[in-house]
């Protein structure tokens, strides 16, 4: 999610956009990864070397070109026109005109559509799926399991459309009907981020449509090709139904275009993921013109063992979820408690595993582990790593850039630390993982709570009074807290997201539906008398 603010993704070369097609000379056309024919697949998503990266019923741009890179090896794919102003202004109007078109269809028909949209994903799962492994730089299998996680939130979307809705209360008045309505809120627009560029924009787009809703997208620029990929799928289904394309818009683009997103009050809810940093500048241009926003940001998860937990358990969970994506989820476990008496033992055991995992190319399907996606994460990474060291941290397992083409570090394991050094308390988007000792429940529960963040938390155990301790009140403050799995891996049937400075927000399942929508409570007088409530009297 946008764990890096916009002024440091200087990874992406930019250019003016000043006449004509882009004045590029034959040469650098050739070293494009998409005119290569190991990547001609790339064109049957509709790519081509120069891409428009604004859609509102028809494709255009007149912003910067950027070109994207492949996190694998540093190597250009393709560019982008992005989203000037101008073209952003077009494209919320468009979208505003086309809600109310789809506003007018019955939740199930726009049920209907949405499950189109599943379908034309799904027919397009690896080749997505491998456009998502070249440009954010996750393993294959990842990439083609976020694309099955947008089909998925459409196939929950559809039979959603035909629930959503509020209850009739029972009013005190004899003669009259009380109902909760609920509407769409109108454009909802969605800022989605690098490291999951297809499913984030699946939880909110098919669940904000069912509701009513039109959405205008602003993907993450890094990974601007997934993002026109995506739009193009989604245009065609509105199109063979002969419904506005402007009820999916894009606008790819920079902090220029998430700025006027935050503070266009025509932008009736604002859903933001990425960094803490980058989500309070958002939220207060949100609040300044009292919109809504929703908000889904950092995390500095916790997994903890006690001395009864199954460590053939403990083991790979801690490495799925520390290693996956490289260390680049929003939900990546980055502080491990491990009770004093198993300590050594899981240690030992997951540098055993750490050394076992399979590097290389993402997307190779027999590879576990790739690449960050830019230099500046490669940065971070170090620095983080130093300023572990300098405060009492033993690197027990890797810690350096490996010596290979692409932003490829060693995951990394570092012991040693108090829980309260500040390098803890940073959540570094990288595959670095702190662990502690503790003796007892209640000092690591305060552990796990005392970050500032409160996205995922995991215990491994078998006491069941320890469980629902950790479930209630006094145990995790995390909106994701789990027993005997990873951080990692939620599934889309329940509600995302998290607490403190982790946002506040909900996506996907259960009723985070209700974050798309204004509720109305709604009082029906059918009798020919006028009673007042409270039984108040006023003649």
């Amino acid at each position: 999610m946008w764990r890096v603010p916009g002024q440091l993704f200087v990874h992406v070369a930019r250019k003016r956009f000043l006449s004509g097609p882009w004045d590029r000379p034959a040469a650098f056309m050739s070293t494009l990864l998409i005119n290569q024919p190991q990547y001609a697949w790339l064109k049957e998503l509709g790519l081509r070397e120069e891409n428009e990266g604004v859609y509102n019923g028809s494709w255009g741009g007149r912003g910067e070109v950027i070109t994207t890179y492949c996190p694998a090896n540093n190597e250009p794919i393709a560019r982008v026109r992005q989203a000037s102003v101008t073209d952003y202004e077009e494209t919320v109007k468009k979208a505003r005109e086309a809600w109310r078109i789809w506003a007018d269809i019955p939740a199930p028909k726009r049920g209907e559509i949405v499950r189109q949209i599943g379908d034309a994903l799904r027919e397009k799962i690896q080749v997505l799926g491998s456009l998502v492994s070249l440009e954010m730089g996750k393993i294959l299998v990842e990439g083609v399991g976020e694309v099955q996680e947008y089909v998925d939130i459409c196939d929950y979307a559809v039979g959603l459309s035909r629930m959503i809705g509020g209850p009739i209360l029972p009013s005190e008045r004899p003669g009259h009907a009380l109902i909760e309505q609920w509407n769409p809120v109108g454009l909802v627009g969605i800022i989605t981020a690098f490291n999951f560029p297809v499913a984030v924009y699946g939880w909110n787009n098919a669940i904000a449509m069912i509701c009513g809703n039109a959405c205008l997208w602003k993907g993450a620029p890094t990974t601007s090709l997934i993002s026109v990929a995506v739009t193009k799928i989604i245009a065609k289904v509105l199109e063979d139904n002969k419904l506005p394309g402007a009820i999916c818009s894009l606008t790819c683009g920079g902090a220029d275009i998430g700025t006027a997103m935050a503070r266009d009050e025509r932008v009736n809810l604002l859903s933001f993921t990425g960094s803490t940093k980058v989500g309070k500048q958002v939220a207060l241009m949100v609040q300044e013109r009292f919109g809504r926003s929703l908000l889904e940001l950092g995390g500095n998860n916790a997994i903890i063992a006690f001395e009864d937990a199954d460590l053939s358990l403990v083991v790979p969970s801690a490495l799925f979820a520390a290693v996956g994506t490289a260390g680049q989820r929003c939900t990546t476990a980055r502080r491990l408690f491990l009770h004093e008496s198993i300590h050594d033992e899981v240690v030992n055991r997951l540098t055993k595993a750490y050394a076992q995992i399979r590097v290389g190319n993402p997307w190779d399907s027999n590879v576990l582990y790739g690449p960050l996606h830019t230099k500046q994460a490669v940065s971070m990474f170090l620095g983080a790593v130093e300023e572990a060291k300098k405060e009492g941290g033993m690197v027990v397992y890797g810690g350096k850039v490996m010596d290979r083409p692409g932003n490829y570090v060693e995951p990394t394991i570092v012991t040693g630390l108090d829980h309260s050094a500040s390098i803890v308390h940073t959540e570094t988007f990288a595959p670095i993982l702190y662990v502690f000792k503790f003796k007892n429940e209640d000092e690591v529960f305060a552990w796990n709570n005392e970050v500032k963040q409160g996205l995922s938390s995991s215990i491994f155990t078998k006491d069941l009074g320890r469980i629902f301790r950790w479930l209630g009140p006094k145990g995790s403050d995390c909106g994701i807290v789990n027993v005997n799995i990873p951080t990692s891996g939620a599934e889309i049937g329940g509600a995302f997201g998290g607490e403190k400075h982790t946002g506040g927000g909900r996506e996907s399942g259960s009723d985070a539906w209700k974050q798309y929508m204004r509720r109305s409570t709604c009082t029906i007088n059918y009798s020919k008398d006028l009673p007042l409530a409270q039984g108040i009297k006023f003649q």
